[in-house]
């Protein structure tokens, strides 16, 4: 009787162990099942969730073997303003941004120096500069906070407007949105009234008047109808009148959190390539918008050399603000855009 007890005793230890080392594996499993909420402001269905976010978190699902799930919220689904996606992914509210550097005025001033007037011209070179940059410059900075995943700018910025506008003198009075602090000084120099607001808002603010025209590149044109809103779009070949510095990122606490295999599956789809592709896309974007622009008839002006010439010289003081501002926070300004321009140019 007692070698019969012994014996049962020693079974029920064994299906505890058994059992402790199932839950063990159990919660170990679940525990590498990741759940990463991404927010972002423009609708499912525009050019850059469906072309390079939506993409990118498919790729990280299938590679992570379905262990990491990536839930997508356009048109901030999950609450706040535009201007506060950065804020909400530093607080680990959500736990992935995608948001314009300039809807934080200031916070990231090294960012400004892609969006300087008549800096840009191919939107993949300067997104590879942006990466190479900030790897330099701004991940210890400016984007200390958060972890970057991918940094890149849009294709040439376009004026669209409901009366045409060619000269400097044709901005005298004309309520203009613009996307940045950059972008706002520069069209307040020229002569326009800049009113900031977020890309959603644009389509109301035409329609009721409170803006005559906004600057945005052609791809997000379409999914805004800015096109059936106003009808003269003005276009500046060569080094465009601007573009716009976007970040995309990751909470660091959740990415700290991550086992190794998937913070290389994340690492895998993230930094320079990742930067360059985004850039590539969105300028290359550009094409169908503009097409249907042009097959509804609408007035397409494309600058003359000589005409750009004038702009770039009415820009040139918006450059020098630039400097003494980056000076005021102890940022050589001028040796920033020079690098900036010789990572573009290598």
């Amino acid at each position: 009787m007692i070698n019969l007890n012994r014996k049962i005793a020693r079974l029920a230890a064994a299906a505890a162990v058994s059992a402790i080392a199932l839950a063990g594996t159990a919660s170990s499993s679940f525990a590498q099942e990741v759940t990463l909420r991404m927010h972002q402001f423009l609708p499912a269905q525009a050019n850059v969730p469906k072309n390079i976010l939506d993409p990118w978190a498919d790729k990280i699902e299938a590679e992570s073997g379905g262990r990491i799930k990536i839930e997508r919220y356009p048109s901030m689904q999950l609450g706040g303003k535009p201007p506060e996606l950065i804020e909400q992914v530093v607080d680990g509210v959500v736990d992935i941004v995608w948001t314009v550097a300039g809807y934080t005025p200031g916070r990231f001033p090294r960012a400004e120096v892609f969006e300087l007037p008549f800096t840009m011209s191919d939107a993949e070179t300067m997104s590879r500069a942006y990466w190479k940059l900030a790897e330099e410059e701004m991940m210890d900075q400016d984007f200390a906070s958060f972890k970057p995943l991918a940094l890149w700018v849009h294709g040439p910025g376009v004026i669209h407007s409901s009366k045409p506008i060619t000269t400097l003198d044709d901005l005298n009075g004309v309520k203009l949105r613009a996307p940045t602090r950059v972008t706002n000084k520069l069209f307040s120099n020229l002569g326009a009234t800049p009113i900031g607001m977020p890309v959603p808002a644009i389509p109301e603010a035409l329609s009721k008047g409170v803006v005559d025209a906004t600057i945005i590149p052609w791809e997000v044109v379409g999914a805004l109808k800015v096109n059936e809103l106003v009808k003269n779009h003005t276009e500046f070949p060569g080094d465009a009148l601007y573009t716009t510095s976007f970040i995309f990122a990751m909470n660091k606490d959740k990415y700290d959190s991550l086992p190794d295999d998937l913070k290389a599956v994340i690492d895998a789809n993230s930094g320079e390539e990742f930067s360059a592709f985004a850039g590539k896309q969105m300028q290359s974007d550009d094409a169908g918008p503009r097409a249907k622009a042009v097959e509804m008839g609408n007035n397409i002006i494309t600058l003359t050399p000589e005409q750009v010439e004038e702009w770039k010289a009415g820009a040139q003081g918006t450059i020098d603000e630039w400097y003494a501002e980056m000076d005021a926070k102890g940022i050589d300004g001028k040796a920033l855009q020079a690098r900036a321009a010789e990572l573009m140019a290598n």
